[in-house]
């Protein structure tokens, strides 16, 4: 079973522009990380890891590897029927 983290934060430059990726993202638990998106994708799509984020409800929404039109490789929540930003309404990351 892969061992899970929460996503608590990102980093996205220019933060309001809905158009540019996210390059990183962080949480905490015994202690702080942050990590960018490539390596997530890549701890994803081997197995070792998986990443969710908490809703305010406190329902959890798994993070998955998806493909743009384009052929790259971003990570977004599964569809929860509710928010449809979960990633991009998090906090930014120191």
């Amino acid at each position: 079973m892969a061992k899970r983290f929460r996503i608590r934060c990102i980093n996205k430059v220019p933060r309001n522009n809905p158009y540019e990726r996210i390059t990183h993202v962080g949480g905490f638990g015994t202690s702080q990380w942050k990590l960018t998106v490539s390596e997530v994708i890549r701890r994803i799509k081997s197995g070792e890891e998986a990443f969710y984020v908490e809703r305010p409800t406190g329902d959890q929404v798994e993070v998955i590897v998806a493909v743009s039109r384009n052929g790259n490789e971003y990570i977004k929540t599964t569809a929860d029927g509710d928010e449809p930003n979960n990633l991009l309404s998090l906090p930014e990351c120191p």
